[in-house]
C-alpha cells in the first residue's frame, strides 16, 4: 500500500476519532454474529400529523417536530415489552437492562459520527424527546457534547433516511446486542383492504432495518420486535402527544 503521496493518489491519514470508529467497527463484527431482520412500515398517519401540526408544534414547544420522535418513543415502549433486546453480554452472561437510554448516531461532519445517549428515553413523551433529539443535535454539530453523554446507551438508533437512503444495514454498537436503522419515508403504491376489499392506495412508507447480535438474540425474537415497532408507529394516535 502507498505510504507516500503521488501524482495519481493522495495519501490522507486517519485522524485519532476516524482510528476509533475503525477499531470499534471492526470489534464488534468480529465480536457478534450479525442476524438482520427487515420491514416496511407505513407511516402515513404520522406524515400526515406531523405535515399538519409541525409549524403549531414548534410555536407551542420552541423545537421543530422531525419523525425521529415518533421512532424512538416506539422503540422505547418496545424495549420494555422486549428486555432480551435492551441487553449485553458478558462472559456467558446476558445483562438485561432495567434501565432504557437510547443513543441516536450524529454525523460530526467529516470527521465522522458519534452516538450521544438520551437516558430514560421511555420516561420521555414526543415533546421531550424531539427536545432532546434536537439539543443533542445541535450540539454536536457545534463539537460541545459532554463525554458521559457518549456513554452507557442501552440500544442505537441510526437514520439513514436522512441522507435519502431507502435503508441501511448497521453494525452493532458494543457493548449493545442490537441497532435499528430507519430509512427515507417515500410514497409507494400498496395494497390496503377497505371495507374487506383490497384497492391499491398511494400511502408513505419507511424501511425499518434492525441488526442484532445471535449469540443472544434469535430470528423470532428479533423478528417480533422489529413488527411491534412497526405496529406501534402505524397505529400512531394524534390523541397521545
Amino acid at each position: 500500500a502507498p505510504t507516500a503521496s503521488s501524482a495519481t493518489i493522495e495519501v490522507v491519514a486517519m485522524d485519532p476519532m476516524r482510528q476509533r470508529i475503525a477499531e470499534h467497527m471492526v470489534r464488534s463484527k468480529q465480536t457478534s454474529p450479525h442476524v438482520y431482520s427487515v420491514t416496511e412500515c407505513d407511516m402515513t398517519r404520522i406524515v400526515k400529523y406531523r405535515e399538519a401540526e409541525k409549524s403549531a408544534f414548534e410555536q407551542r414547544t420552541g423545537v421543530k417536530l422531525t419523525y425521529l420522535p415518533f421512532v424512538l418513543r416506539a422503540v422505547a415502549q418496545a424495549l420494555r415489552e422486549f428486555p432480551t433486546v435492551n441487553a449485553s453480554l458478558e462472559g456467558t452472561n446476558i445483562l438485561l437492562r432495567k434501565e432504557i437510554h437510547i443513543g441516536i448516531a450524529a454525523e460530526m461532519g467529516d470527521r465522522g459520527l458519534v452516538v450521544p445517549v438520551i437516558r430514560h428515553a421511555d420516561e420521555k413523551n414526543l415533546v421531550g424527546l424531539a427536545r432532546s433529539v434536537q439539543d443533542l443535535g445541535s450540539r454536536t454539530r457545534a463539537r460541545k457534547l459532554l463525554p458521559d453523554e457518549l456513554q452507557g446507551g442501552t440500544f442505537t438508533v441510526t437514520n439513514v433516511g436522512s441522507f435519502g437512503n431507502l435503508m441501511g444495514v448497521p453494525i452493532i454498537n458494543q457493548p449493545q446486542v442490537a441497532i435499528l436503522a430507519t430509512g427515507a419515508i417515500i410514497k409507494k403504491p400498496v395494497v390496503v383492504t377497505v371495507d374487506g376489499d383490497d384497492t391499491i392506495a398511494v400511502r408513505s412508507i419507511m424501511t425499518l432495518v434492525l441488526s442484532y447480535d445471535h449469540r443472544v438474540i434469535d430470528g423470532a425474537v428479533g423478528g417480533r420486535f422489529i413488527e411491534r415497532i412497526k405496529a406501534l408507529l402505524e397505529s400512531f394516535d394524534p390523541r397521545s402527544v
